[in-house]
């Protein structure tokens, strides 16, 4: 058995959808606020690219602002409460499933498995439709 303080913390990659919102904040500028509104607003990272301004409509406003504008206009804000970047996130939601994890670990330490109510295999194994 490998110890605690023995095991190699490994880098996760995060997910694609997560990376997605990444390459978008850095394709298009945004902060980690803008980035946090957009997904809340339930924007498309990949979709971004259209609502943005290239200099060429005037019309248009910038994404920064046009993100911020839907969220005050939706959530009657001007920003989220707490604010944590999506690479913050991630490290919250990777150091919750090692807790997770290190209970599991800890409870089935705890309680010892008593093999001998077992019947050697699966229970679906040993079931047997009443007919045959």
């Amino acid at each position: 058995m490998e110890s605690e303080a023995n095991r190699v913390v490994k880098k996760t990659r995060p997910n694609q959808r997560m990376q997605e919102w990444i390459d978008a904040r850095k394709r298009h500028h945004l902060s980690h606020a803008q980035v946090q509104m957009a997904r809340e607003l339930g924007m498309n990272p990949m979709k971004l690219g259209k609502l943005d301004n290239h200099e060429q409509e005037p019309w248009k406003m910038p994404l920064k602002e046009y993100i911020e504008h839907l969220y005050l206009k939706r959530f009657g804000k001007p920003s989220p409460d707490n604010v944590a970047s999506i690479e913050e996130r991630l490290r919250l939601a990777q150091e919750k499933k090692e807790a997770w994890r290190a209970s599991r670990r800890q409870l089935s330490k705890e309680i010892p498995r008593d093999d001998t109510t077992t019947t050697g295999g699966s229970p679906r194994s040993t079931w047997r439709f009443p007919n045959s």
